[in-house]
């Protein structure tokens, strides 16, 4: 990811790369900071989750419905179910990916820099293949602890089981299904997020170009210095810009998958079965449902995120390195 507008040698604003972070801080801090997002969006999570299972006799009719009835049957507690299972996976998970995020990102930049592409294009270019490869790696953390969460999420609706936590939970997958059974959807996971990723890290690289140009830095006023207010308002729009492309391209997906995750051990479905129901409850529409959640959660994450990101990385640059 790039904290620097077109232009950066001029403006004197300058790429904060992986050789210029202190590691042991940065992993520290973000752990911290990552987990206060996570705390802030995850019962969006829920109710994604929910509205995507629902059977037409449970179906619901918006997020607020799904929000009252969670409150009102278990209170605050009922938007954060499975959110222990997340938070203590999250956190190596998150190492994996920032890890593979930052050192890739910079080998394709390299990579590509003798072809001469424009700025926009070079970011999305570099920022969209350190994303999908680092979604790739870090698929192997996430698909169990998705599997786990999300049948918490949905225990006692629309007639799936309870569980007492998420070791009851593993216990019981890894009883009926073995270690495969954690890693139901892990294909479609791949499908749906590696994309995902791509998309959401290239059009937040290309965004923040556009929009750099479109304040005019990089053309005729390079000698200007943007305030650090401007910087972060362009980098909050370039989250949102990409959060809400790449939930719009993707939510078909993360249906399906969402859906065969917290299926139980006797109805069990292929991905077509699934779709095949979906458009027969509900039209093509119902490929798309919980996309309003979807939507608000990659978005908000989206710019959460990479404020925080940018920050945390402004915050544990070494000092000879800025």
């Amino acid at each position: 990811m790039d904290s620097s507008p077109p232009a950066a040698q001029s403006i004197n604003q300058r790429e904060i790369n992986w050789d210029k972070l202190d590691k042991t801080k940065f992993y520290v801090v973000g752990a911290g900071l990552f987990t206060g997002v996570t705390v802030a969006l995850y019962p969006i999570s829920v109710i994604k989750t929910r509205m995507q299972v629902a059977s037409r006799d449970t179906m619901e009719k918006n997020a607020f419905s799904v929000a009252r009835g969670l409150l009102r049957t278990d209170g605050v507690r009922g938007l954060y179910r499975g959110f222990g299972t997340v938070i203590t996976g999250a956190i190596p998970g998150r190492i994996i990916f920032l890890t593979s995020l930052e050192t890739t990102k910079v080998a394709a930049f390299r990579m590509i820099e003798p072809f001469n592409f424009s700025e926009p294009t070079q970011a999305a270019i570099a920022n969209g293949f350190a994303g999908m490869s680092s979604s790739l790696l870090s698929q192997a953390v996430f698909v169990p602890l998705d599997v786990v969460s999300q049948k918490l999420m949905v225990q006692g609706y629309s007639g799936y089981a309870r569980y007492n936590g998420g070791l009851d939970v593993a216990r019981k997958v890894l009883k009926s299904d073995g270690i495969r059974g954690l890693y139901r959807g892990f294909g479609l996971s791949i499908v749906t997020y590696t994309p995902s990723s791509a998309v959401w890290w290239a059009s937040y690289g290309s965004s923040q170009r556009y929009i750099w140009r479109l304040l005019g830095y990089g053309t005729d006023n390079e000698e200007r210095v943007p305030s650090p207010w401007t910087i972060v308002l362009v980098q909050a729009t370039g989250g949102f810009v990409a959060g809400a492309v790449a939930s719009c391209i993707t939510t078909p997906l993360d249906t399906i998958k969402t859906r065969l995750q917290v299926m139980g051990h006797e109805k069990r479905e292929t991905a077509r079965q699934v779709v095949k129901k979906l458009i027969v409850e509900d039209g093509w529409k119902g490929l798309y449902r919980g996309l309003g959640p979807r939507f608000v959660s990659m978005s908000a994450w989206g710019t959460s995120m990479i404020l925080a990101y940018e920050y945390l990385k402004r915050l544990c640059a070494k000092d000879e390195g800025v």
